[in-house]
């Protein structure tokens, strides 16, 4: 069997939740920055907003310097590449499904409509994700 970390192509990962303009979100645009250079991120889910929660916006760009609305928008699984990962945010029996070779759920709260303080929980632990994924698809580990 071929190795899917190939050099020539990144794999694709995608951050799944229902309404794809949270968690989802952040992640795309934390795996985007943090793992860009070892995995593709992309964002989806079965329903969409009309725009991107302004908190995660917010805190994104106040943390990270990166501009969610200006590069992302809420999509529909159907819109996304077809993916080697997908990673829920934490959405139980109702998190999307999509094919892939590897899926793993990361049990986040869905922080929409609460403190800051809850967002950067929730950015912090995606933070860390994101990192551990890169580290496990650099060495292999992940299927």
């Amino acid at each position: 069997m071929e190795n899917p970390v190939s050099h020539s192509q990144k794999p694709k990962v995608a951050f799944v939740c229902v309404h794809n303009s949270c968690r989802s979100q952040m992640a795309e645009a934390l795996g985007k920055l943090l793992a860009g250079d070892v995995f593709e991120s992309y964002s989806a889910g079965t329903e969409t907003k009309p725009a991107i929660n302004g908190d995660a916006v917010r805190l994104i760009k106040k943390h990270y310097h990166v501009d969610m609305e200006g590069s992302q928008y809420s999509k529909l699984l159907q819109e996304i590449p077809p993916v080697d990962i997908v990673v829920t945010m934490g959405c139980n029996v109702q998190c999307p499904h999509l094919p892939c070779k590897h899926r793993e759920d990361w049990g986040l709260e869905d922080p929409s409509g609460k403190t800051d303080q809850d967002f950067e929980k929730v950015i912090e632990s995606i933070h860390k994700n994101i990192l551990d994924l890169k580290d496990r698809i650099s060495k292999g580990n992940y299927l």
